[in-house]
Parts: C-alpha cells; sequence; structure tokens
C-alpha cells in the first residue's frame, strides 16, 4: 500500500532533520559535501526545468560545478585555495564557456546554455553556501553557536511556509499572484510575515542567546525577520515563475510527499543570502554575558 502524503512527509523530516542538523554542528568538509549534494541535486532539477521550457544547458557540467562550489569555499576558508573569492566564481564562468565552446554551435545558442548553467550553480551552490558561511561566522566560536546561527534562516523558511498555508487557508481570499502561483494569497503572505518577526524574535531570545552568547536587540530581530520572510516568499515565487515557464508542478518527484529538492528549499535560498548580509552588519549581533 503506498503510504500516503501527510507519512512520506513525517518520515523524510525523520530522516533528514537530525542529517543536517549533525551536518551543521560537525562542520567543515562533511557540511560542504553535504551542501554540494543537496546543491547538485537542485541545479539538476533546475536545468531540467530549463530544458522543459525550451533551453539546452551544460545540466551535466553545471551539476557536478553545483557539487564542488562548496567544497572550494571550505578550501578557501581553510587557506588552501589562493585566489579570492570573485575569483573562484571566474572560474566557474570560465569552465562554463569552455565547455558551450566545445558543445553547443551558434546555432544552439551557446550564450543562453551558458547563461542558464551559470545560473543554475550560482542560485543553487552559489546560495547554499551562505550557510557554511555562517557556521563560521566571525562572531561564531563554537559549533554549538554556529548551528544556532545556521539554522536562524532555516527555521524561519520554516515559520514563514507553515505560517503562510494556514492563515492562507484560514483566512485567504485576495490572490497574491495568480498567474505564478494560484494558491497563494495576500492574507497568507502578511501572516506569514507577521509569524516570521515574531519567531526572530523568540529565536534570538531563546536559542541565540542561551546557546551562541549572541543576541540582538528587539527592533532589530523584527526587522531581520520581516527581510528574512519577505526573502522567503520571494525565492518560493521565483521558483513558481521558472515551473510555470517550464510547464511543470514540481522540481521532480525525488522526495516522496515533498516533490523536489527546490521544491523545498527554494525559499531558504533566498533567505540564507539576506542572514548572513545583515548579520556582517556591526552592531547587528551582540555578545551576550550570561
Amino acid at each position: 500500500m503506498a503510504l500516503s502524503n501527510l507519512t512520506a512527509r513525517v518520515l523524510v523530516a525523520v530522516v533528514a532533520i537530525p542529517l543536517v542538523i549533525g551536518g551543521v554542528w560537525i562542520g567543515g568538509i562533511i557540511l560542504a559535501v553535504l551542501l554540494g549534494v543537496v546543491s547538485a541535486l537542485a541545479a539538476r532539477e533546475l536545468y531540467s526545468i530549463a530544458e522543459h521550457g525550451g533551453y539546452s544547458p551544460l545540466a551535466r557540467t553545471g551539476t557536478l560545478l553545483a557539487f564542488l562550489l562548496p567544497i572550494g569555499v571550505h578550501y578557501f576558508r581553510l587557506g588552501q585555495f589562493v585566489p579570492p573569492e570573485i575569483a573562484l566564481g571566474a572560474i566557474v564562468l570560465i569552465a562554463i564557456f569552455t565547455l558551450a565552446l566545445f558543445r553547443r554551435s551558434p546555432e544552439q545558442h551557446p550564450l543562453g546554455a551558458a547563461a542558464v548553467t551559470l545560473l543554475g550553480v550560482l542560485y543553487t551552490a552559489g546560495f547554499l553556501s551562505f550557510a557554511y558561511a555562517l557556521r563560521y561566522h566571525n562572531y561564531v566560536v563554537t559549533a554549538q553557536a554556529g548551528t544556532a546561527l545556521v539554522f536562524f534562516p532555516f527555521v524561519l523558511t520554516w515559520i514563514s511556509d507553515t505560517a503562510g498555508y494556514f492563515v492562507g487557508r484560514a483566512l485567504g481570499r485576495a490572490k497574491l499572484m495568480p498567474s505564478v502561483s494560484p494558491g497563494k494569497t495576500r492574507e497568507g503572505a502578511i501572516g506569514a510575515l507577521a509569524f516570521c518577526m515574531l519567531a526572530s524574535w523568540a529565536y534570538a531570545h531563546w536559542v541565540l542567546v542561551p546557546f551562541a552568547n549572541l543576541g540582538l536587540r528587539t527592533s532589530t530581530a523584527l526587522v531581520l525577520g520581516a527581510a528574512i520572510g519577505a526573502s522567503v516568499q520571494i525565492g518560493d515565487l521565483v521558483e513558481s515563475l521558472l515551473k510555470r515557464e517550464g510547464g511543470v508542478k514540481d522540481s521532480s518527484h525525488l522526495i516522496p510527499g515533498h516533490g523536489g529538492v527546490l521544491d523545498r528549499i527554494d525559499g531558504m535560498l533566498f533567505a540564507l543570502p539576506v542572514a548572513y548580509f545583515v548579520f556582517t552588519f556591526p552592531h547587528v549581533l551582540l555578545f551576550v554575558n550570561r
């Protein structure tokens, strides 16, 4: 008998959540490889969507580069990768253009192939690598603190998705962007944003302070929650837009009850760089003496 959708979701969560927590806690090459695997799966799904939309990305090359990029970030942090970060991106671009030169004739639109391939690498591996950057943020001194910081945007992404779904079902009337995602409502979007702001304050107070000795002012926590909440919803809508163009409902059927990897991380992809960007500003994260 086939598993129900809810049962499949629960089983996936039971396996995936400890795996992610463990990978983030251990950090280092383990975290880099974990991010690389997720990036490669998500990139391959994006290339499949693009192929349905009539594009011809260098899918195997892009998938491999998406896997390798977080690992390159890891070795750069260890000082074993000499060029600065921008050179790492340039190497990726050079590799893509080189493959396009030999594998796409002028009639096969090499510019479009290279552009979509590069987009797949940066959109997946580039954005997910900010989880690694958060794990080893300048304010992080222990594995516990790094894990707490990484899960800040993770938890807010989950809160946003959950609150948006339930508030939308209970109160939703006006469609948010019906041409992109018919099921989403303005009421659900507002509810998701409000719960994200509240969750940001609560996470800072009850997780960052006791587990990382880091804190946020109340006003900062609320603004950060709004910024991450908005980015999660935009990321979700962007992936819906891409699937609309490709004419597909899910990015894949890899995860039972969830669709594809990209379907699960679309909002988080946008939340991670936004969180890292805000945390780099002086006096946003505050050391707490307890």
